[in-house]
């Protein structure tokens, strides 16, 4: 049996694709979604620590599984409910919903959100709610105004185009993105103090061996 040609591939592997995740909303609409938000978080965060200029195949991959179990655990569920409060809440056609949806998103959502995925990363860290809060309130601003360079934009498509089953699909292709700058901020912080703890230890470790060598 002859396999795909690439141009085959090119041509017909999206379309395949598309309808193999159209059976999958089917067959178990909450679950597909989070199948996938898992799978993008998990790469945000691998491209994060890419970009960080970490080894392509030498990641920390505990902190990978991480984000990808809050994704899958909870992005996924979270916006699909999410979308379906939206256009119950602004259940409007006028062009005007649009920008109205797009300014509850990167307010109401976006701050809540960040914070959901933020507090659970630091737990799954076991770092203590004192250290986890303390740190939210630092990077709580910074990380919302750094979404409102990208999403919306992103979002006049999301709530202007998309019909309201599909969006998840283009939020997380978007993701892929947002991710990387948030797995950066939810982590930053977290492993400089391990940095630095690796430091006073190493410089611990050098005094007590010269002190040993000296005394002797």
């Amino acid at each position: 049996m002859q396999g795909w040609t690439l141009f085959e591939i090119v041509r017909y592997a999206p379309l395949h694709n598309w309808n193999a995740y159209e059976e999958a909303l089917k067959t178990d609409l909450v679950l597909a979604k989070m199948m996938m938000s898992g799978i993008v978080y998990s790469l945000g965060d691998w491209i994060a620590q890419c970009y960080e200029g970490k080894p392509l195949f030498d990641f920390d991959r505990a902190r990978m599984f991480r984000s990808g179990l809050v994704g899958f655990a909870l992005h996924g569920s979270l916006s699909h409910y999410y979308y379906h409060f939206c256009e119950a809440l602004f259940p409007f056609q006028d062009w005007w919903a649009v920008p109205v949806k797009v300014a509850f998103d990167q307010t109401a959502w976006s701050a809540l959100w960040n914070s959901v995925y933020f507090v659970v990363l630091g737990f799954l860290r076991l770092e203590s709610p004192v250290t986890i809060f303390s740190e939210l309130r630092a990077t709580f601003w910074p990380m919302l105004t750094a979404g409102w360079k990208l999403w919306p934009f992103a979002h006049l498509i999301t709530y202007g185009v998309i019909p309201v089953e599909q969006r998840l699909l283009w939020v997380d292709c978007v993701e892929l993105v947002w991710v990387t700058i948030l797995s950066t901020y939810s982590n930053e912080k977290s492993e400089a103090r391990n940095n630095n703890s690796e430091a006073s230890n190493n410089s611990l470790l050098h005094c007590t061996n010269y002190s040993y060598y000296f005394y002797f």
